[in-house]
């Protein structure tokens, strides 16, 4: 009883890390000298030449290896770390509100309503003036 292992699909990598970064195929192709349906094809195909494999790379701003390697939980743990680190440490601990918002927009709506009012009373001012 053999167990055969899949190779990684190097083509769907390509596509998850470009959308991670927020980038469309036409960006891509555009960064390395190709088409958009050229990237279309490249992340439909399990393999991918090495030589395009390194260009895509450094397009994306990533190693080969890091392609390669790709996977969904390496990066949701990578984001989690990423998160206990930010939560543990003072960074984490500034971003607690110490007032109501709604308190500060009230504020301000009454600053400027009264800034109006003064505005039209130095307006009757000089119209009785006249």
């Amino acid at each position: 009883m053999s167990i055969d292992i899949k190779p990684k699909h190097i083509g769907r990598n390509i596509s998850r890390i470009r959308e991670l970064r927020g980038m469309k195929q036409e960006a891509l192709a555009q960064a390395i000298g190709s088409n958009q349906q050229a990237i279309s094809g490249i992340e439909g195909s399990e393999t991918v030449d090495e030589t395009k494999l390194a260009n895509i790379a450094e397009a994306l701003g990533v190693t080969v290896e890091a392609i390669k390697s790709f996977s969904e939980e390496n990066v949701f743990n990578y984001f989690n770390t990423f998160n206990e680190s930010v939560t543990n440490s003072n960074f984490g601990n500034n971003n607690i509100c110490n007032f109501n918002p709604l308190d500060k927009v009230v504020e301000l709506y009454e600053r400027l309503v009264q800034a109006e009012k003064e505005k039209v009373e130095y307006l009757e001012k000089l119209y009785k003036g006249k």
